[in-house]
């Protein structure tokens, strides 16, 4: 197997760049590629920052990694984009990852499997990844703002993209549509001060007004009361939850672009524009 110049024998030609699809240790269930800047020397001291990229319902994880390598290269980042695959909870079934967790405890706790994968990619590469950076598009705005309240203290920062559904800080309304029950599912208290934090940023198309995907009734699955004072479309649900965010304190940057209706491509300028900031200075190789 040919090495790229530069690394040693631990790791082989494909651990380095555009990774292969690896399946996650801890359940097989679920798996994750990666990319790592071509220069990274595992003989070196250079740690790595995270980024970690939540695709939405196609799951095409891989072309969402792909469209943080300019990012990754220039400010020295292994993006990580985890696959949760459909027909985990019931057969074509799509939409369960996007809630982290069912809401009497069946299922998957997709937050801890992420973790997880993090857990084990920071035992392959020098990594600093105690406070990573999140970003979801649609069904992977679902799972970035849910885990920003079931783990603040992980997040740096976390881009929410176009969500079709939103969970409000709403002590009064259980999960999904708020946070009332947020200790029974998860097994601790709701942290505000540690959401206060995370550098929060909010984006969708300024043309994103479809709801033929989001439409709420009581047919509805997920269906509660409380959705009905959430928006029509996912611009008003982004506005109720930057509202929500704000009322409690937390400082939420909120992007429309102009003329996107609901796509990820349009809306990465935005998002790099974000974590870029937050970024800062990229760190020397090591």
């Amino acid at each position: 197997m040919h090495k790229r110049p530069g690394h040693g024998a631990q790791l082989s030609y494909y651990d380095i760049g555009r990774t292969a699809v690896q399946v996650c240790a801890a359940d097989p269930r679920f798996s994750y590629c990666a990319y790592v800047p071509e220069s990274y020397d595992e003989r070196g001291t250079e740690r790595l920052r995270l980024l970690v990229v939540v695709h939405g319902t196609r799951r095409d994880n891989g072309a969402c990694r792909d469209d943080f390598i300019d990012l990754a290269e220039r400010h020295r980042l292994l993006v990580l984009a985890p696959l949760f695959p459909a027909g985990i909870t019931s057969p074509r079934e799509l939409s369960s990852y996007k809630r982290l967790r069912g809401a009497s405890g069946e299922g998957p706790a997709y937050d801890l499997v992420l973790l997880s994968m993090i857990e084990e990619v920071s035992r392959i590469y020098r990594l600093d990844a105690q406070r990573f950076h999140l970003f979801g598009f649609s069904g992977g705005g679902h799972f970035a703002h849910r885990f920003l309240y079931a783990h603040p203290q992980r997040l740096a920062a976390v881009s929410i993209g176009a969500p079709g559904i939103v969970t409000l800080l709403d002590a009064q309304t259980p999960w999904l549509a708020g946070v009332g029950d947020f200790e029974r599912i998860f097994g601790r208290p709701l942290d505000l001060d540690a959401i206060r934090k995370v550098a929060v940023h909010m984006v969708v198309g300024g043309e994103d007004t479809d709801t033929w995907e989001i439409a709420l009734s009581p047919r509805h699955p997920w269906w509660q009361p409380a959705f009905e004072t959430h928006g029509h479309n996912r611009l008003e649900r982004m506005v109720a939850l930057k509202t929500s965010l704000q009322t409690h304190g937390v400082e939420v940057r909120h992007d429309i672009v102009a003329g996107a209706d609901h796509q990820q491509k349009p809306l990465l300028p935005s998002v790099k524009a974000f974590f870029a900031s937050c970024l800062g200075s990229p760190p020397s190789a090591g």
